[in-house]
């Protein structure tokens, strides 16, 4: 069953705010401003063969550096709106934490997003978008900044003046994980 949910903190925000990329020198990365990456790319397999991977909430673990894994909650298995699952992660900066997020958008097999943290107040949104063409489909992973506290927020709270580089340094990080997952998708990568 598809749908999404509606508020302040929403899905829609996910979709109606411009994705800037850490390359646009000309535009200053602010978290007030809820700015986005994303990575795409063209696969020559159905949709609904791509779907069946993407909305599997392990798959990102298997190709990231940060993400070791999550775990559904509350009975839930597998994604639909107000789906919970915890999620395992670790970097050099932070150590090992723990996210709780939840599905705000299920759209088989169109779209998936989730929000890490609180979904009205979210510290950040990833997901995956799929739209099948005559060549193949198109798959975007898309990792937006929400503005509820969240690691990213911590360290610009530390150094305020370098939010721009904070933010522009973790966007590059996470597209290397975000090609890698695509990549993984991809018959002709191999």
């Amino acid at each position: 069953m598809g749908g999404h949910v509606d508020g302040d903190g929403d899905a829609h925000v996910w979709h109606n705010t411009p994705v800037t990329e850490p390359a646009d020198e000309q535009t200053p990365l602010r978290v007030a401003d809820r700015p986005s990456t994303s990575v795409t790319r063209l696969i020559a397999r159905p949709a609904e063969e791509l779907w069946a991977i993407v909305s599997d909430i392990e798959f990102p673990a298997r190709h990231s550096r940060e993400f070791l894994g999550a775990e559904w909650l509350d009975g839930a298995e597998g994604p639909a709106v107000g789906a919970r699952f915890l999620g395992r992660n670790r970097n050099e900066h932070f150590g090992e934490w723990e996210t709780t997020s939840t599905i705000v958008e299920f759209e088989p097999p169109h779209r998936l997003t989730w929000a890490v943290g609180d979904p009205e107040m979210p510290g950040s949104w990833w997901g995956f978008t799929l739209e099948e063409g005559p060549d193949g489909t198109a798959v975007t992973q898309t990792y937006r900044i929400g503005l509820g506290r969240s690691g990213l927020t911590v360290a610009i709270e530390r150094k305020p003046d370098r939010e721009h580089d904070i933010i522009a340094g973790r966007f590059a990080d996470r597209r290397v994980d975000m090609e890698r997952n695509l990549a993984a998708l991809d018959p002709a990568a191999d």
